[in-house]
């Protein structure tokens, strides 16, 4: 690891980045970033885009009050990590990992938010079949240990109480268990909940809602919208760690997809990538790709991650780009409708792909 090197000019504060020129080899994309501001306040970012000697790097607490003199751009020579230990199970943090429920800062062995990469053949197929306790999802679109499966929904609909009704009352079935592996913690799935730009009273129903083994990842609708980008990553780390290397099952709710998205365009807006549909950058897919693909199975790995994303659909267009690419990444949707939600029909599924054959 490189020593810090620390800059005290900017050249450009645009949104949520800023911009400076720094002849540095070492600096490489992705990487940490700290800020000192004249008020000695810090704040945290990493590097978007590298351009000749000019630099770009997202702000996640957001530019308001930065100088392009006298502060203090400290690079950190190593992605952005997340320390973790099993204390980490009952915490509430925001989305960056910090704490917001009175308790410590979070200790043990950092480890990068991006994930480690996976070699395809090391993993293992979906299954084990996971009780809801609701009969739309465990007859018609069954969920398995290991899969990603959606929940499109519609702003007025009810998937928040859909989602903590699953996250309540979900448990793996070992009399039903198909795999070869020895499944341990059966009788319940540790919840890892990540609130992305939602409101308070949507946190809060989550949060006094899903008690027991749950670690909750929350930014909301007030709070910066680089943090939203960094959200679910933070909580695929958590959610990993006590998979992989504690072999728990763990079930990861991601609220709201959609205001993830929006997050993603503005900040691709700001730093002038080229637009693609609906104004989304062109990578809309491949981003949402690195955050759906960490659900899964190791071989020989006991433990498991079960992705349950909510997106509302605006307009209730399936075809928005948000649904139609998490359609094409993830295993079958369940699909609520307005039609049978009006009709008092609870959860109002249809509990089928939304794509014709």
């Amino acid at each position: 690891m490189k020593d810090p090197v620390i800059y005290t000019q900017l050249e450009q504060i645009e949104g949520p980045l800023v911009a400076l020129v720094a002849a540095l080899p070492g600096i490489g994309f992705g990487e940490a970033v700290q800020l000192v501001d004249k008020q000695g306040r810090t704040r945290h970012g990493r590097v978007a885009l590298l351009d000749g000697d000019k630099v770009t790097i997202e702000v996640f607490q957001g530019t308001m009050g930065l100088a392009k003199s006298s502060e203090k751009i400290q690079f950190m020579g190593h992605p952005i990590t997340l320390p973790l230990d099993h204390s980490i199970l009952g915490r509430r943090l925001n989305g960056m990992g910090e704490p917001i429920d009175g308790g410590p800062p979070l200790i043990g062995k950092r480890f990068d938010i991006n994930g480690s990469p996976l070699n395809p053949t090391a993993r293992a197929y979906p299954q084990d079949f996971i009780q809801t306790g609701i009969t739309a999802i465990d007859a018609l679109n069954s969920l398995v240990r290991g899969q990603k499966l959606p929940i499109f929904s519609s702003s007025g609909l009810p998937h928040d109480q859909l989602a903590i009704q699953i996250a309540q009352q979900a448990k793996i079935r070992p009399d039903l268990s198909a795999s070869s592996d020895k499944l341990t913690n059966q009788e319940e799935l540790v919840v890892v909940f990540a609130a992305i730009g939602v409101k308070h009273d949507v946190a809060l129903r989550f949060s006094e809602a899903i008690s027991g083994h749950t670690v909750s990842f929350l930014n909301l609708a007030d709070d910066p919208v680089m943090e939203r980008l960094l959200t679910p990553r933070v909580a695929l780390t958590a959610a990993e760690y006590l998979a992989f290397h504690c072999g728990l099952h763990v079930l990861v709710i991601l609220t709201d997809m959609t205001v993830y998205g929006e997050a993603l365009r503005e900040v691709a807006t700001a730093r002038g990538d080229i637009p693609s549909r609906k104004g989304y950058p062109s990578y809309l897919y491949s981003d949402l790709a690195t955050l759906y693909e960490r659900a899964g199975r190791i071989k020989g790995k006991p433990g498991s991650i079960t992705q349950l994303p909510i997106l509302t659909m605006p307009n209730n267009d399936i075809t928005h780009p948000i649904a139609d690419l998490t359609g094409y990444i993830t295993e079958g949707q369940i699909v609520l409708s307005r039609d049978l939600f009006h009709q008092r029909i609870y959860p109002p599924s249809t509990c089928h792909p939304p794509y014709p054959d």
